[in-house]
């Protein structure tokens, strides 16, 4: 019975008190309590033990907003980067945050509340959900926006709307839309009068019909010459 005591706590007790465990073999093997065969049993296990390699746990499972392709990775760095957001407040949300809010924010100047679901925004901000919810959890928290709940049942719900009322940030927004390029170079194609030059370039390379003054003169001196001299004849 003392033996298989001692079998239990070898099994379970940690490394560190493993002497411990041999040490009270010892006296109960001292003692009588633990015969010689279970005694060499046991301290083989206590041994075995002692050498036996710690167990790693699983490796942690990628979870929050980290990104899982290259393309998620690009999306929420181009949302972080449009400036949809002021610099102040942009300075109070991660990266990912960032880019959730700017999405958020370019559905709202497009139709002036934003009812896109979480998976949506999350797919096009390149993030989890996870995220969307932290970042419109925080932004609310600021001030920054408003998020209606339209409750259908119990069980149903559709997407909530979210409106901004910062003033900041309303206010950047509108500067934003202003400075936006409205349109840009030539509205309509200029062209170039193509025959017009064509008939240029054949001109120059015609040869000119019209003789030069003083060759006409010789010509003609050398015919009334020539006249001349058939009358004396």
């Amino acid at each position: 019975m003392f033996a298989e005591e001692i079998r239990r706590a070898a099994e379970v007790a940690p490394r560190v008190k493993l002497p411990e465990v041999a040490a009270l073999l010892w006296r109960a093997f001292g003692a009588g309590q633990v015969t010689e065969t279970e005694a060499e049993a046991l301290s083989n296990l206590i041994e075995a033990r002692k050498v036996a390699p710690t167990l790693i746990g699983a490796p942690r499972r990628a979870v929050g907003s980290r990104p899982r392709t290259d393309a998620s990775m690009a999306r929420r760095r181009r949302w972080a980067a449009s400036g949809r957001l002021p610099p102040a407040i942009a300075t109070r949300f991660t990266l990912a945050e960032t880019a959730v809010l700017a999405v958020v924010a370019c559905e709202i100047v497009r139709r002036d509340d934003c009812r896109m679901c979480i998976d949506h925004i999350a797919a096009v901000a390149g993030v989890s959900r996870s995220t969307v919810k932290n970042a419109l959890r925080q932004a609310r928290t600021l001030g920054l926006l408003t998020i209606e709940e339209r409750a259908q049942t119990a069980w149903r719900n559709l997407s909530n709307v979210v409106r901004i009322v910062s003033q900041e940030w309303t206010a950047w927004m509108r500067l934003a839309r202003r400075t936006l390029p409205q349109g840009g170079g030539v509205k309509s194609v200029t062209r170039t009068n193509t025959q017009e030059l064509e008939l240029r370039g054949k001109q120059r390379l015609q040869p000119s019909k019209k003789l030069p003054e003083r060759q006409g003169r010789l010509q003609a001196s050398g015919s009334r010459k020539a006249a001349q001299v058939a009358k004396l004849g």
